[in-house]
């Protein structure tokens, strides 16, 4: 499996170390890690703007600024679905990340086996949890699952989700809906994101989608999404 993480530490020594650790387990256990590493969760938030969402976050609780608790609250509010694992310096906290969905806290310094195992326990959950978004609509709140989603298309005050059931219209912007899915969607046009396992065939000028549906692809991103597509597929 491939895994995306981020380390949030403004200790580079400890963020490093982590690093190595991560490194190990993914060596141990043959998986694919990507790792990232944030000096504060501004600059985190900052690259999630264009590069998405982590499967996985390590984060530091007690950080200048913005916590890590401040942080994992942001992102929860926005829909991130990552797993979050906290790393503190002070049992007190541990208590502290029921509100967000924490799937544990790992006190410094952290030894490569509690973090092996965690990361384990995350790989899991992973493998388990299909990929969804939450989806807020007159007041509701549920998840979709992105293999119901197809494709998304953007108007001036909103968004139309193309479903196997149907549509979901949201007054959201498409870009903050964008940032909220895997990397399995791929913005095709400006108005466009689409479900790369929805997809067909790709032409020069157009994506056509296995329901025979077609959606414009832009100038010059040919390229971008022929490998995208490879890639998830």
């Amino acid at each position: 499996m491939s895994y995306r993480i981020a380390l949030c530490d403004d200790d580079l020594t400890q963020a490093q170390s982590l690093n190595r650790q991560v490194a190990a387990w993914a060596r141990q256990t043959s998986a694919q890690c990507s790792v990232e590493i944030f000096p504060s969760g501004e600059a985190l938030l900052f690259a999630r703007e264009t590069a998405g969402d982590w499967d996985i976050l390590l984060l530091d609780v007690e950080m200048p600024g913005m916590t890590g608790l401040d942080l994992a609250r942001r992102l929860r509010a926005e829909g991130c679905r990552s797993e979050i694992v906290f790393i503190t310096s002070h049992f007190e906290f541990a208590g502290e990340g029921y509100e967000v969905d924490a799937l544990h806290y790992l006190i410094k310094p952290v030894a490569d086996e509690a973090l092996f195992r965690v990361l384990s326990r995350a790989a899991q959950r992973l493998a388990v949890e299909p990929p969804f978004v939450l989806v807020t609509r007159e007041g509701e709140t549920f998840r979709l699952y992105e293999s119901e989603l197809i494709y998304v298309e953007a108007f001036l005050h909103e968004i139309v989700l193309h479903t196997r059931q149907g549509e979901i219209r949201l007054r959201e912007p498409l870009s903050v809906f964008a940032r909220k899915l895997s990397p399995d969607f791929f913005q095709c046009h400006r108005s466009f994101l689409v479900n790369l396992k929805a997809v067909r065939s790709i032409g020069r000028g157009q994506v056509r989608l296995e329901s025979g549906a077609e959606l414009p692809l832009s100038r010059g991103k040919y390229e971008e999404i022929h490998r995208a597509f490879i890639a998830r597929n």
